[in-house]
């Protein structure tokens, strides 16, 4: 499903953390056009150093260069020239690296292309129009998509936001209880003028004020004034917004027409005021938990976004960024519609939240599955080392059924190599992890795209660690989406995985119902699939308040349930959702862990307060109750 381009046995290694974006891209399509004939570039990403601490598991002997760029040098014979991307038109940058993968080229800026002496081969400035979103892409399907791979698509943004270092906020608001509704709602007014010196204009960034439980800043609307006259009046989402959005790209638009940002997010509204103003004031409607600061600096640039291209360049696959909406989803539609069934998506979708709901029940409807990857690193490296990837089932403890509340931990994301590859490598670390059982998901297509990443997490796992699929097995999908003629297709992919790799649970996804936007529950037409073609032990559904508790054609279902906030938050909200449990019969409770916002030292503190009626057990051991629970 994911090749590889053969077993690196030497790379040349340095660190690209500091580099702009220009040079980020110019490498990693340099990476894949070497790489696709025999791994030998391996890059270090961001300061956080996530690909450093997989160099030891690579199997590879390994050269480190102080200077990346002196790799450009080296080894920029192997590309037959550069493809030039428009600084004015972002997603060129997309056509451009479409185009490196079927040249065998790189991504490059004229400046570029002269400084390295790389031919011109394909000159994209003044091709496409900058605002022309749907020509561009309509251009590339119709011109290079008959070129390339179909045994792969990849959704790329063409550019990311960079924050700038140092930058002087001024704390303006901040709510300090832990506030998780409308009830602090109300128009809020800040006092701006301080900003007003500031020759590029004044900077509002609103964030969560709680980082730690994914509940931020909500904005129902903005008005502007600048000596008591109104400059701007918006509502979030609405072209009114877009003139003054400096930076929601890690920010959603809700239900409310509200904009909103939770955990470790933030957007960002930059006000310009006439020359000559005394007084600037923001009218801001405002809810939940809420950080606002401002600035006079410009805290953020764009610049292109290098990562994964490694790999679409070697699979001369086809690059793209289509919002799952209006006219660009219907080319979206076009694009999805055009290959078989099973084709991996690679990647993901623009606008969060709302665009992984759209995308990935787009892609399901079309019977493809979808692989978070567009942060995944040196996926041409990884994908090749040969490394003992597990097919055995782990043990099952015993256990014996008795009238107690079961609950099983499970974090999640684990369908997101990404996170497998960077966040789940740091907090599975933590020394605390095993001191209480956890079920943590990975994706089982880590045994073709990171088999090394999969046996690392298999071969340090202790006894109290389970490995179980990530949404919804091989791929994330929504599989009530699917054709009725293809869903089989799906699990039996997912069963090749997860025999593969050892796995007899997942946690699953579905779609949302238009009618009431909530998530709808696997019927008999699901299960039975999984369970003819998967020989899985149970499946935990995502999305869901805890209530769900099924068991159609012999496969038993449960649904999550996820309190917000810390250990103790947790701790309180079990104790509150079992208050009508008389005690005379098993409770069984799938617990949701937020991987982004807890790790296993979060998941210890939780074990020490959680005394009788809990006992917390594996998801095997979870199961195995659970069925002989329903079986009575």
């Amino acid at each position: 499903l994911l090749p590889n381009f053969g077993r690196p046995t030497r790379l040349d290694y340095a660190d690209v953390s500091t580099l702009h974006g220009n040079d980020q891209l110019l490498l990693t399509t340099l990476q894949g056009v070497v790489n696709r004939r025999n791994p030998r570039l391996y890059f270090n990403f961001n300061k956080e150093n996530f690909d450093v601490p997989w160099l030891d598991s690579l199997g590879a002997r390994i050269t480190r260069h102080d200077n990346a760029l002196d790799l450009v040098a080296r080894y920029g014979r192997h590309a037959r020239g550069a493809i030039l991307h428009d600084p004015d038109v972002p997603d060129s940058v997309n056509i451009a690296t479409t185009l490196a993968g079927l040249e065998g080229a790189v991504a490059a800026t004229a400046e570029q292309a002269a400084e390295y002496g790389f031919k011109t081969i394909t000159d994209l400035r003044g091709k496409f129009k900058p605002d022309d979103v749907l020509g561009t892409y309509r251009w590339q399907l119709d011109n290079l998509f008959p070129r390339c791979t179909h045994a792969l698509l990849s959704g790329l943004p063409p550019t990311r936001t960079v924050s700038v270092e140092d930058v002087p906020w001024r704390e303006v608001a901040r709510e300090t209880e832990r506030i998780r509704d409308t009830s602090n709602r109300e128009v809020r007014t800040f006092d701006l003028s301080q900003e007003l010196s500031g020759e590029d204009g004044v900077y509002l960034r609103f964030q969560d004020s709680f980082g730690d439980d994914g509940w931020g800043p909500s904005v129902g609307a903005v008005t502007v004034k600048a000596d008591g006259k109104e400059i701007a009046s918006f509502t979030p989402g609405t072209e009114a917004e877009e003139p003054y959005l400096f930076d929601g790209v890690n920010s959603s638009i809700g239900a409310k027409q509200n904009r909103f940002s939770d955990g470790g997010g933030y957007f960002v509204y930059r006000f310009t005021a006439p020359e000559g103003t005394q007084q600037l004031t923001v009218d801001v409607d405002l809810w939940n938990q809420f950080l606002v600061t401002a600035t006079t600096t410009a805290p953020t640039r764009i610049e292109p976004f290098p990562y994964f291209r490694d790999y679409t360049v070697a699979m001369r696959a086809m690059v793209f960024w289509l919002p799952p909406s209006g006219q660009t989803g219907e080319l979206l539609d076009e694009i999805l519609g055009k290959v078989k069934p099973t084709t991996p998506y690679a990647g993901w979708f623009s606008n969060d939240v709302a665009g992984e709901w759209g995308g990935v029940d787009r892609a399901s409807q079309h019977a493809v599955e979808v692989i978070p990857a567009d942060y995944y690193m040196n996926a041409t490296v990884h994908a090749g080392v040969q490394a003992k990837v597990s097919d055995r089932v782990p043990p099952r403890p015993r256990a014996t059924l008795r009238n107690r509340v079961y609950l099983t931990l499970t974090v999640g994301e684990g369908d997101n190599v990404q996170y497998c590859q960077r966040r789940m490598r740091q907090i599975w670390d933590d020394d605390k992890r095993g001191e209480v059982p956890t079920n943590w998901t990975v994706s089982p297509l880590l045994a073709e795209i990171g088999p090394a990443i999969l046996a690392y997490f298999q071969r340090t796992a202790t006894p109290n660690d389970l490995l179980i699929a990530g949404p919804s097995g091989a791929g994330y999908t929504y599989p009530g989406s699917w054709p009725e003629e293809a869903l089989d297709a799906y699990t039996k992919l997912t069963g090749r995985f997860l025999r593969r790799t050892g796995m007899d649970l997942v946690y699953a996804y579905n779609h949302r119902n238009e009618e009431d936007d909530g998530w709808v529950a696997f019927d008999e037409r699901i299960v039975g699939s999984y369970r003819k073609n998967t020989g899985l032990r149970g499946i935990i559904q995502s999305w869901e308040a805890g209530d769900l508790q099924i068991n159609p054609a012999g496969l038993p279902v449960i649904g999550n349930f996820m309190p917000h906030g810390n250990a103790q938050e947790y701790h309180d909200t079990l104790v509150q959702h079992i208050e009508g449990w008389d005690g005379g019969k098993p409770l069984f409770i799938a617990g949701a862990v937020n991987a982004w916002n807890w790790s296993p030292s979060d998941i210890a503190e939780l074990g020490t307060l959680l005394g009788d009626p809990f006992e917390i057990v594996r998801g095997d051991v979870f199961f195995k109750l659970l069925g002989d629970h329903l079986g009575q």
